[in-house]
């Protein structure tokens, strides 16, 4: 596919015309309307999930904490990710949060859904690293509407491990999905339970969520 990207990246600060795709912004309104979920393999440019990657890499990551308020703490038996909250201070960022804000306004005018806000963050899960079966949100808090992931790992292979594992409310697995580059993952942030599972290799993503 050509993305329209060729040689060195060079992102202005608005969305670039290779990352506009209503096309995807359709297939992922009827994902939510027929599942409440859509897997989309190599949904962003390999060049641009690269970029996004060295970002990752270099950012000050810190242990991620679990719990709300005056009780959230690190809880390595719960999740052992390192994460940095994504801030427009590359050309790079500046781009990721311009097509999550246009994603955003198209879920909005399909679906109605009065998204007003967005927070994301890098994510890097070492060797071993997991994060235990958990929601995005709970039933009626009325906070994080809907959860977006991207895949930041090229030549993820099967026997690496680190797949995301979700699930639906009565429990049955509902898909295994691999943290390969380019991947884009949403899903109704109240319905669905997930996790984590161990890698073999380093694993980058960006995790993020519409409020």
């Amino acid at each position: 596919m050509n993305c329209g990207f060729s040689g060195v990246l060079t992102l202005e600060p608005h969305l670039p015309p290779s990352l506009i795709n209503p096309t995807l912004h359709t297939r992922i309104a009827d994902a939510l309307v027929e599942q409440g979920f859509g897997v989309f393999p190599q949904a962003l440019p390999a060049v641009f999930c690269q970029a996004l990657r060295v970002e990752a890499v270099s950012a000050a990551l810190a242990p991620a904490a679990v719990g709300r308020g005056a009780v959230r703490q690190h809880n390595p038996d719960v999740r052992r990710d390192a994460i940095a909250w994504i801030e427009p201070n590359s050309t790079a960022t500046q781009a990721w949060l311009a097509w999550c804000d246009a994603l955003r306004m198209a879920l909005n005018r399909s679906l109605m859904l009065g998204l007003n806000h967005f927070e994301s963050h890098f994510a890097r899960y070492g060797v071993g690293d997991f994060y235990a079966l958990h929601r995005d949100a709970f039933a009626g808090s009325g906070n994080r509407r809907l959860s977006l992931l991207l895949y930041l790992n090229p030549d993820w292979q099967a026997s690496q491990g680190g797949e995301l594992l979700l699930y639906g409310n009565a429990g049955g697995q509902l898909c295994r999905i691999l943290p390969q580059q380019g991947t884009v993952v949403v899903f109704l942030s109240e319905q669905f339970p997930h996790e984590v599972l161990p890698a073999q290799r380093e694993r980058y993503s960006i995790a993020g969520w519409f409020l």
